[in-house]
C-alpha cells in the first residue's frame, strides 16, 4: 500500500465524525407541556487494536488539552488508525412491567433531580449500570446527538425527552465492567463495520396483541394475533466482538430446571413468545429507539446509506401487508424523495409502543448557521420535522390506521360472504 494513502477501515472517518459532533453540538430540546421526564443514554466508543498493529506503548492524550487536540493525538497513533472501532451495547435484564425489558440498548436512564444536566445523568447511569467511569482521564466527552421527544401510541402522548451523548475511551484494552444484575443481563462490544453491513440488516417481529393484554385478556389477544399477525420493524442483527454476561441473573446459565410445560409453552407462543427479545436463545437484535439513535450516528459514516437500508413498519399477514403497501405507496415515494434530497439523512426507528419524534434544528443567531452535524431535509414548515425519518414517516401512521380499518372491513366482508355461502349451502340440503 502507498505510504501516502490513508489506512483502511473506519478510524479515519470516525475521527472526522467525532470532531464534527464536538464542533457542532445539537440544540437543547425543552420538555413538551405535561411531560417533565428527561432521560439520557451514553454512546460509548472504543478502538480495538488489530493483530498486525498491536500497540507497544500506547499513549493517553493529555486530559487538559482541548477535545479537538485530544482527538487528534488519539487518532494519530498507528494502532488506532488500523484499529477496529466498536460501540458498547447492553442487553437489559428481564423485569416484569418494564417497557424495554430484554431489549438491546445503550447504557442510560432517567435524569434525577440531583443530576447537574443531561450529560451528568448519562455519566451517572453508565456508572450505576455497568460500573464504567466516564470521568476518567482516558475518556473523551465528545458531544451529543440530536435529542428527541419519545412518545407512546404512535405519537399520541409524550413520555420523555431522550438525550444521547457520545464518549470515546482511549484505552487499548477492554475496560473493566461491573454489571448491575437488576438492570443489565449482558454487555456487547459491536464493531461499527457490523452495524454498517447490509448483510446484517433484518426485521424484528412484534406481537401487536400485547396492546390488549390488560384491557381485553387472553381471548382478545388470540383473536388479534390470528387476524393481524405480527408487526414488522427494521432491525440489525448484532455481531459481538466481545461479550460479558452477568451470570447472577436467573436464566443466563441454563441449568435444566424449571422447564416450562407444554401448556405453558403453547400459551407463551399464543400470547407473545415469538416477539419477546428477552429470551436467552434469541439472536441479538438492535431495533426501535436504540436503532434510531445509532442510525443518527451511523449515517454520518460512509457509505451514508442508512435511509436506503431502513424499512417501513408493516405487518406479516399478507392481505393486511398488501393493503398497507397500496395505501402508502404514493406517500412513501414522495417522502423518500424529499428525505434523500440531503447528503446525510437521519433514520430514527420506531417500535410498537414508542416513537422518537425528530425535532427541528435551531438556527445560530450569531451567524445563521445550522446547529448540529445533520442537515435539514425537505420543508420543516409542514410539520416541524427536519430529519429524514420524520419526513419519511410524515403521514405514514395516519395511512396505517386507515389501512387497518380497511383490512378489518375486508375481513368482515369476507367472513360475512363465507357465512352466507355456508348458510345457503346448508339450506339447500
Amino acid at each position: 500500500m502507498d505510504a501516502s494513502s490513508p489506512p483502511p477501515g473506519l478510524s479515519g472517518p470516525l475521527h472526522g465524525v467525532l470532531s464534527e459532533l464536538h464542533a457542532h453540538p445539537s440544540p437543547h430540546v425543552p420538555n413538551p407541556p405535561n411531560c417533565k421526564k428527561r432521560a439520557s443514554v451514553a454512546l460509548i466508543l472504543r478502538v480495538r487494536p488489530t493483530y498486525d498493529h498491536w500497540p507497544t506503548s500506547p499513549s493517553i492524550p493529555d486530559p487538559y488539552l482541548p477535545v479537538e487536540k485530544r482527538l487528534e493525538e488519539f487518532f494519530a497513533q498507528s494502532w488506532v488508525q488500523y484499529g477496529d472501532p466498536e460501540v458498547l451495547f447492553i442487553k437489559r435484564a428481564s423485569r416484569v412491567g418494564d417497557r424495554w425489558t430484554g431489549h438491546i440498548a445503550l447504557p442510560g436512564g432517567k435524569r434525577d433531580p440531583e443530576d447537574a444536566d443531561d450529560e451528568a445523568a448519562a455519566i451517572r447511569e453508565a456508572s450505576e449500570e455497568i460500573g464504567l467511569d466516564l470521568n476518567t482521564d482516558d475518556c473523551i466527552h465528545v458531544g451529543n446527538l440530536p435529542e428527541r421527544v419519545v412518545t407512546t401510541s404512535w405519537g399520541s402522548e409524550p413520555l420523555m425527552v431522550l438525550c444521547p451523548f457520545v464518549f470515546l475511551t482511549t484505552r487499548n484494552d477492554s475496560p473493566n465492567l461491573k454489571l448491575q444484575p437488576t438492570e443489565v443481563a449482558s454487555t456487547h462490544w459491536i464493531p461499527l463495520r457490523a452495524l454498517l453491513s447490509p448483510a446484517l440488516r433484518t426485521v424484528e417481529h412484534v406481537d401487536m396483541s400485547q396492546r390488549f393484554a390488560k384491557q381485553k385478556g387472553f381471548l382478545t389477544r388470540m383473536a388479534v394475533r390470528s387476524m393481524m399477525g405480527f408487526m414488522q420493524f427494521s432491525a440489525v442483527r448484532l455481531f459481538p466482538a466481545e461479550t460479558q454476561r452477568c451470570c447472577t441473573v436467573p436464566g443466563v446459565i441454563p441449568d435444566g430446571t424449571n422447564q416450562p410445560s407444554l401448556i405453558q409453552r403453547l400459551k407463551s407462543w399464543c400470547l407473545s413468545g415469538q416477539a419477546e427479545s428477552s429470551e436467552a436463545d434469541r439472536p441479538l437484535l438492535l431495533w426501535g429507539l436504540t436503532l434510531g439513535i445509532l442510525a443518527d450516528f451511523l449515517d454520518m459514516l460512509p457509505p451514508n446509506n442508512a435511509v436506503r437500508m431502513w424499512k417501513y413498519p408493516t405487518f406479516t399477514v399478507p392481505d393486511l401487508r398488501f393493503i398497507v403497501s397500496v395505501l402508502t405507496y404514493n406517500l412513501r415515494k414522495k417522502n423518500k424523495l424529499q428525505a434523500t434530497l440531503g447528503a446525510r439523512p437521519n433514520n430514527t426507528a420506531l417500535d410498537s409502543e414508542t416513537a422518537a419524534l425528530p425535532v427541528t434544528e435551531q438556527k445560530n443567531s450569531a451567524n445563521g448557521s445550522e446547529l448540529g452535524p445533520c442537515k435539514k431535509y425537505g420543508d420543516p414548515a409542514v410539520d416541524g420535522t427536519s430529519y429524514a425519518v420524520g419526513i419519511m414517516l410524515r403521514g405514514y401512521y395516519d395511512r396505517l390506521r386507515v389501512a387497518i380499518w380497511v383490512f378489518l372491513a375486508w375481513r368482515m366482508a369476507l367472513g360475512s360472504a363465507a357465512a352466507f355461502t355456508a348458510w345457503r349451502f346448508l339450506r339447500r340440503r
